[in-house]
């Protein structure tokens, strides 16, 4: 409120005026007894003339000059009307409102541009009935209009207390109100003459101080005006409490300014600058480093430059944060390699069982290394299902290397700076994982975990694969280039070792610069070897166990294995072990007798029921029903492909939630008997009139996949041939419609499941030979294998039915 006391835009020709009020006791306002009937007519652009008001304004416009010298050379009086619109430079009567103010002319005032100006008192308030005429200037016919007094006087004087309380509590909190308004208001004795000085002061629009005007009650009118200025009040209490929150900031910025300037002049003048020591002890690291010339002319110029920089200013602490990179960056500095091939073996052996591949391709770079004396480090990429041991193998070889270990998982990731770094240009910026992670081993040639390479994201923010992509190529990571550091950073030397569970989600160009080693699930045997010899040592260690307290033989752990787990590695088997431990502890604790020796029988009671059914092997009499084997995620399996015929038109219908790979291996069986249906003695009207259904048991699962083209072929020729498959067989392998047998993956898994189930004969694919010849011979023990490269000759063992 208030603002516009002292000086407010508001004549005719927005010229200024101070609004005053009438002190003399006969200025009282007048209620319109000596109003003259026909009045000049005095038109403000930009404010409201209230009763008991004295403004001076300025007149420029030729009308309202004219009217203003009439109406002071006969009775000085005049109609004062605000105008609806302040552009209108020549106002007519629609332009203009209704109610106004009658006006006493006091004093009139030549200036030097040939306007005048002229002091004006509204009197009383006033009707416009009709404009009498427009020229030379407006005369209008008018009539009083009174106040409605104050229906009760002592809650209207209440008001107008707290009216006057109120003004002088915003005239104390408005910065731009001299202090002497306060008397101004406390000597205003009329009601009205407060009201209307109130009104013209408000920080209000002129049509908002026009329907002030036009109120017809005191009542009113007061309560109004007491509902803006309360408006105002909180304004300024917001504002008041902003700059004062403003005023303490800046107070405390420059009293801290003070005592650290001169704290900084005591510490000169006793002969201490921190900054120059630190700096100082900077440039005594610099000089132990191993570094090339050019990072060492980065770090003079990064000196220099933290030298000139007042220590106050937030770029100091990160020209320090980037110098102490530089520092702490190894550089050239590398450990020392155990080339000691025999020991690195055993190390490998011992930390973990089976994965001969990965520990011939490790000692196979020592030795090169060795003899040589350097070689790019290989970039390899172990993939496997889970819980194989990906990521402790990548420990054991630093180990075994007595190399620096440092892991970063890229599960998740999807901003490219957390690969290269961000700018310093940026607030919070920082470098890359891969420096981060360099800087954390404190040597250059560490073995790095890339872990869960196959599950790096992609989004607006970039792609890290493809920042990846210079990380892992032999022929670029030698200049590797950091945004942050924006030096180029050798890492040649550093030994990547990538993680994945499958490489269908890595990035083609990615895959092709790393050395996929296949990494497959164990078997039944190798969980139990791995049990004894590192799961079962480790759990009793962690509960606190004497070798004698528990002993679990190999029959208690294959019965663990099979019942308790279904997976390709040994986490879930390392939990059921922990729970056995846990249940010995407890004995063992509470002093209780027990078995040391676990039984098979004691299991249900230590982990419950079981909770897998192993699918073994029933004995098939009929006929229709072939044995094949699968492939999981958490090992091999047997699978069961049943055939059933029924009189119809030729219809194939195929069930078993299948994928649509094994839904063409079936179609393919399907057409290779047709085609050879004479060989196999089978009447082509047959066909037509026989409806196959062909089903896949465990119909929850998904199954797909080429390799059930022979089982399926064998079921489907069993059925029309109404002759069982030889018992204690299995098979696996593609087909074609040339009639070949092709070669399927996944091998070892499922030799062991068969193995597993009580199978006897296994029909596959000579090619698949080689990976026969890869498992241990007394893992498949008492098994046959059939190898064939046709159909015929799967027909012919499996049924006794072909012949040449």
């Amino acid at each position: 409120m208030f603002e516009d006391l002292l000086m407010t835009n508001a004549a005719v020709e927005e010229s200024e005026f101070m609004p005053i009020i009438s002190v003399d006791e006969d200025d009282e306002p007048h209620n319109g007894e000596d109003m003259p009937e026909l009045v000049p007519v005095l038109a403000l652009k930009n404010t409201v003339l209230y009763p008991g008001i004295v403004i001076p304004i300025t007149v420029g416009r030729e009308k309202s000059m004219k009217a203003v010298r009439k109406a002071h050379d006969t009775n000085k009086q005049i109609a004062v009307l605000a105008q609806k619109d302040i552009d209108t430079e020549d106002p007519a009567v629609d332009d203009l409102f209704k109610v106004g103010t009658m006006a006493r002319i006091l004093k009139i005032l030549k200036m030097p541009d040939g306007s005048i100006t002229a002091i004006l008192q509204g009197r009383s308030r006033f009707n416009m009935v009709q404009m009498d005429s427009i020229d030379p200037y407006m005369i209008a016919r008018v009539n009083a209009r009174n106040y409605i007094p104050a229906k009760t006087k002592m809650e209207f004087e209440a008001i107008m207390g707290s009216i006057r309380d109120l003004a002088e509590k915003i005239i104390k909190l408005s910065p731009n109100i001299p202090s002497e308004a306060v008397v101004m208001i406390r000597n205003i004795k009329s009601d009205i003459h407060l009201l209307g000085f109130i009104s013209s002061n408000l920080g209000i629009d002129n049509v908002r101080k026009q329907e002030l005007l036009e109120i017809e009650s005191l009542d009113n009118l007061a309560a109004e005006v007491f509902k803006l200025m309360h408006n105002e009040m909180q304004m300024l209490e917001i504002k008041s409490q902003l700059e004062s929150k403003v005023r303490v900031d800046i107070e405390k910025q420059q009293r801290d300014y003070f005592l650290n300037q001169q704290l900084k002049t005591i510490q000169e003048e006793l002969g201490q600058n921190p900054q120059e020591a630190e700096i100082r002890n900077l440039v005594e690291r610099s000089k132990k480093k191993k570094w090339s010339k050019t990072v060492q002319d980065t770090f003079d110029r990064e000196i220099a430059k933290v030298r000139r920089i007042n220590p106050q200013v937030a770029e100091y602490s990160l020209q320090l944060n980037y110098l102490e990179l530089l520092l702490d960056l190894p550089w050239e500095h590398t450990t020392k390699d155990n080339f000691d091939l025999k020991n690195v073996q055993k190390v490998l052996d011992d930390d973990h069982h089976g994965l001969e591949e990965v520990k011939d391709r490790i000692l196979e770079h020592l030795a090169v290394l060795k003899l040589k004396g350097d070689m790019k480090a290989p970039i390899l990429c172990l993939v496997g299902p889970p819980g194989v041991g990906k990521t402790s193998l990548g420990k054991s070889i630093a180990h075994a290397l007595k190399r620096k270990f440092v892991r970063m998982s890229l599960g998740g990731l999807h901003d490219e700076s957390e690969i290269r770094g961000h700018r310093k240009t940026y607030i919070g910026a920082m470098p890359g994982r891969i420096i981060q992670s360099i800087k954390k081993a404190g040597a250059s040639n560490p073995v790095f975990i890339l872990d869960e390479i196959d599950k790096v994201g992609k989004d607006f923010r970039g792609d890290p694969s493809s920042a990846l992509l210079e990380v892992l190529d032999p022929e670029q990571n030698s200049t590797f280039y950091d945004n942050y550091l924006e030096l180029e950073y050798d890492l040649s030397k550093v030994m990547f070792v990538a993680t994945a569970n499958s490489l269908q989600t890595i990035q083609p160009a990615l895959l092709d610069r790393m050395e996929v080693i296949n990494i497959s699930g164990y078997s039944t045997e190798e969980k139990i070897e791995i049990a004894k010899k590192h799961l079962i040592p480790r759990q009793r260690k962690e509960h606190g166990l004497k070798p004698t307290d528990v002993k679990l033989k190999d029959d208690v752990l294959r019965e663990i294995a099979e019942s308790y787990t279904r997976e390709s590695g040994v986490r879930s088997l390392d939990r059921r072990l922990a729970s056995v431990m846990r249940f010995v502890a407890k004995k063992v604790a509470m002093e209780e007798k027990y078995n040391t020796a676990i039984s098979k029988s004691q299991l249900a009671e230590i982990l419950g029921p079981d909770r897998y059914d192993p699918t073994l092997y029933t004995e098939v009499h009929s006929s229709g029903v072939a044995i094949g084997l699968a492939w999981t995620k958490v090992g091999g399996d047997i699978l069961f492909i049943e055939t059933s015929l029924s009189p119809g038109k030729g219809k194939l219908t195929l069930t078993g939630n299948l994928g649509d790979v094994m839904k063409e291996s079936a179609t393919t069986a399907l057409s290779f008997i047709k085609a050879h249906g004479d060989t196999l003695g089978i009447d082509a009207a047959t066909f037509e009139n026989t409806d196959i259904h062909i089903h896949v048991p465990e119909g929850a699962i998904p199954k797909d996949g080429p390799s059930a083209g022979i089982t399926m072929l064998t079921a489907i020729t069993s059925a029309f041939k109404k002759k069982p498959v030889k018992g204690h067989t299995a098979m696996t392998g593609e087909i074609t419609l040339r009639g070949k047998v092709l070669p399927v993956g996944g091998i070892k898994e499922k030799v062991l499941a068969a193995k597993r189930a009580g199978i006897k004969h296994i029909i596959l694919s000579t090619a698949n030979k080689r990976h026969v010849d890869q498992i241990k011979p007394e893992y498949i023990q008492g098994v046959e294998f059939i190898y064939v490269d046709k159909m015929e000759e799967v027909l012919q063992q499996a049924l006794d039915i072909w012949s040449f």
